[in-house]
């Protein structure tokens, strides 16, 4: 499966988990060590790890590789490591802070759901 389809997905899987402001972003030209970022938000711990959770679940089904994994629900963020691809899960205070949207603004917009 393509970067871009595991990324499209990824992002539907957050946005079926009620995950707030999905955005995917195409970073091919706007930096070197990524193609692809999708960014949410999350309103709980427990909430955060559901969402990873989903993705874990797809990710078995369609025997795609597990990503790398920083962070925790209890930090507020978690990001999951494809290579490729970094998919962002901020609680609403970490996501403000780190505004990955304003650092990343040079990115291509794909898609956001809101």
């Amino acid at each position: 499966m393509e970067t871009i389809e595991i990324a499209k997905k990824a992002a539907e899987i957050v946005w079926g988990k009620h995950a707030a402001d999905v955005v995917l972003l195409d970073t091919r030209q706007a930096c070197s060590f990524v193609d692809y970022f999708v960014i949410c938000s999350s309103e709980t711990e427990r909430h955060i790890d559901a969402i990873r959770e989903a993705i874990d679940e797809w990710l078995h089904v369609e025997r795609i590789a597990h990503p790398r994994y920083e962070g925790t629900s209890g930090s507020g963020w978690v990001l999951l490591d494809f290579g490729d691809l970094i998919i962002h899960i901020f609680g609403p205070h970490e996501r403000e802070y780190y505004q990955l949207d304003d650092l990343w603004s040079k990115a291509q917009l794909v898609f956001r759901m809101q």
